[in-house]
């Protein structure tokens, strides 16, 4: 009897203890001290507690000569989950978000200022560490108005709901010598130019994985949503299926019966003196987590549970893993914008860097037809700005160092494009071509302050005539324009500039205010990457 008496003892203590941890207040984990709202919009708080408790929200700051505060409250909803609105605020910093229950939670050192989310693949990924200077650039990072926050890598084989399965997220720190170090060098670059040009505190949510395609960074219902994109989608729900219908012992069964083969194909193998394929890898008790590949899991992952926060805008560096595909970049790239900005529920600006010079795949210009694939999505869509960066790349490194002019251009491009700032943010855009007296004559917009060629006269202008073969041409600045001509082509129709994966020498057009000119044609002729047309 007393044994069961002291059983029974335990499990109502046990129960009392779950439901007050269940009861307590807890924000989601993108709240934290350091933290940066944005500015100027509704703000939405959100996080779980016990259902129906009374949750109550209060954003104070007491600044010298003045004090302001907005508050809200709300029930928890009967699973626990509750959303707080606050009205709109001016940039700061010295706030307290304080949100309170049966417990509460209080955030300290809390700035309203400027949020940009910062993703893509291993270029946006690369440290300050792994950069150029990094000692150089820590020494300089003091800035109490520059905010950090970083994503971890995960995948995920549905849209991630539940608060408390954001383990990878991490907290906010302010940018410092001790603290930048491991952060994204481009974001970090790009947030202290915009800082300073800005002066409000601005907030940077690093979200990136190396190696991965924009496919992943799409949610299911865009790839969905077009025909010749809806086999990513298809792959994904085969994969998750897959994940979720793992049997452990078929796997190992299939396994040994694999093992078995491989040891006889192998003894067979090394007696003939020739090479013995990898063993079978071993399968474990869980399924293999999801590659970062497969379509949709880093948007489920890593972009979903950022969708609340209200943010200003984004910036993206990636393609490498899309440069097979570049034709097909053109329709993916578009679609994942226009998916964010469904998602993030408001016309999200997003700031892209065209990909840097490098080798890239055995066609030579397979990179060429991504960067006119990044290119089209900035002329197809409205507040889509490029960071053009022919000046700054490696030809057998894919992830060249130097990451501050990368930072600071699509800073630039914020500046114009999403501030309004009256500055020139762009290098050299082709406006347009006229063929005459066996010349051609280009005319630009972003001139800025003039045309000019860097070290010595222009290269990596190419003409053709009507046989499409492109040869080198001369080039020479005449004013505000740029006229070409060859020999070897009396009468040219078409224009090449830079279509090349890597120039040599290294592309020299910019306006007087140090920024390049982006790579462009006029000519249509199939991208390598196009699929041919069936027979």
């Amino acid at each position: 009897m007393r044994s069961f008496k002291a059983a029974l003892l335990a499990v109502s203590v046990s129960v009392l203890a779950l439901g007050t941890a269940r009861a307590d207040v807890k924000p989601h984990p993108l709240f934290s001290d350091n933290m940066v709202l944005q500015q100027g919009t509704e703000l939405t708080v959100w996080g779980t507690a016990g259902a129906g408790e009374q949750v109550e929200v209060k954003l104070t700051r007491q600044a010298p000569g003045q004090a302001s505060a907005a508050a809200s409250s709300v029930a928890a909803d009967k699973d626990g989950k509750w959303v707080v609105k606050l009205p709109k605020q001016t940039a700061g910093t010295g706030f307290t978000l304080a949100i309170k229950g049966t417990n509460t939670v209080e955030l300290k050192n809390v700035a309203v200022g400027e949020v940009w989310v910062c993703s893509g693949q291993s270029n946006m990924e690369w440290s300050v560490n792994a950069g150029e200077s990094p000692e150089d650039v820590k020494k300089g990072a003091e800035n109490p108005n520059l905010r950090l926050f970083t994503v971890q890598k995960r995948t995920a084989p549905h849209p991630i709901q539940d608060q408390n399965d954001l383990k990878h997220f991490t907290k906010w720190s302010v940018s410092g010598p001790d603290t930048v170090g491991g952060f994204s060098a481009v974001a970090y670059h790009f947030g202290q130019k915009l800082q300073k040009e800005l002066g409000v505190p601005v907030g940077l949510i690093h979200t990136s994985w190396g190696g991965t395609p924009a496919q992943a960074w799409a949610s299911l219902e865009a790839l969905d949503a077009d025909p010749s994109l809806k086999y990513y989608a298809d792959s994904a729900r085969a994969a998750v299926k897959g994940y979720e219908n793992y049997d452990a012992k078929k796997a190992q069964a299939d396994y040994e019966t694999a093992l078995a083969k491989w040891k006889e194909n192998a003894d067979k193998l090394k007696a003939a003196g020739k090479p013995v394929p990898k063993e079978p890898t071993k399968p474990g008790a869980t399924p293999p987590a999801l590659g970062p590949g497969t379509p949709g899991v880093l948007y489920n992952a890593m972009i979903y549970p950022l969708l609340n926060f209200k943010v200003k805008g984004a910036i993206w560096y990636q393609g490498e893993s899309n440069a097979g595909k570049a034709f097909e970049y053109r329709t993916l790239f578009t679609a994942m914008i226009k998916d964010w900005r469904k998602q993030f529920n408001c016309e999200l600006p997003f700031m892209l860097v065209q990909l840097a010079p490098f080798r890239g795949g055995a066609s030579g210009v397979d990179y060429a037809e991504l960067r006119d694939a990044q290119l089209y999505a900035t002329k197809a869509l409205p507040k889509t700005g490029i960071a053009v960066i022919t000046d700054v790349g490696n030809e057998t490194d894919i992830h060249p160092k130097p990451k501050q002019p990368v930072g600071e251009r699509l800073a630039l491009a914020a500046l114009g494009i999403e501030y309004g700032k009256k500055i020139v943010y762009y290098g050299p855009t082709l406006k347009d071509v006229k063929y005459a007296s066996g010349a051609a004559t280009l005319t630009f917009d972003n001139v800025g302050g003039g045309l000019v060629a860097k070290d010595g006269d222009l290269v990596g202008f190419q003409v053709a005539g009507k046989d499409g073969k492109f040869v080198p041409a001369k080039a020479a600045i005449k004013d505000d324009t740029v006229v070409l001509s060859s020999e070897l082509v009396p009468e040219p129709v078409a224009v090449r500039y830079g279509w090349v994966n890597f120039a040599k020498p290294t592309l020299n057009f910019f306006n007087k205010e140090g920024l390049p000119a982006t790579p462009f044609r006029t000519d249509e002729a199939p991208y390598t990457t196009q699929p041919r047309p069936k027979k």
